[in-house]
């Protein structure tokens, strides 16, 4: 059965919280194992790095947000979902970095929850 889709854009906006707030159990519950992230500036992160450096205060999220309608086409078992996002992040305890960026999410259904298994942010003009 096809997800509804406010159900996957709720999953979606708890997931960005759970990196806001650093809630380290729920983001590795929405991840999935095999997670990985391209970041804006092309690096990969694997869910281990990408978390690990959240959960170590290397990476800040200060706002994640949607800033657009979060689209989404799904399937039995898959759902992608694109919208425009406000970042505001510090990294290596740095600078606070404030940008838009276009965010794609691609979802699994997994043991009969829904994770996310591919990021990409691209840096919107």
């Amino acid at each position: 059965m096809r997800p509804h889709a406010e159900a996957m854009r709720d999953i979606e906006r708890q997931r960005l919280r759970s990196l806001v707030t650093g809630d380290m159990e729920t983001a590795d519950v929405l991840h999935a194992d095999d997670y990985q992230l391209i970041t804006p500036r092309g690096i990969a992160l694997s869910k281990a790095e990408y978390l690990g450096e959240i959960a170590s205060g290397q990476l800040g999220y200060q706002v994640f947000e949607a800033v657009s309608d979060i689209v989404v086409r799904s399937s039995d078992q898959m759902a992608i979902l694109r919208y425009r996002a406000r970042i505001d992040v510090s990294a290596n305890h740095g600078d606070l970095l404030s940008f838009t960026c276009w965010h794609t999410d691609c979802y699994e259904l997994r043991e009969g929850r829904w994770q996310a298994v591919w990021s990409q942010a691209t840096t919107a003009s």
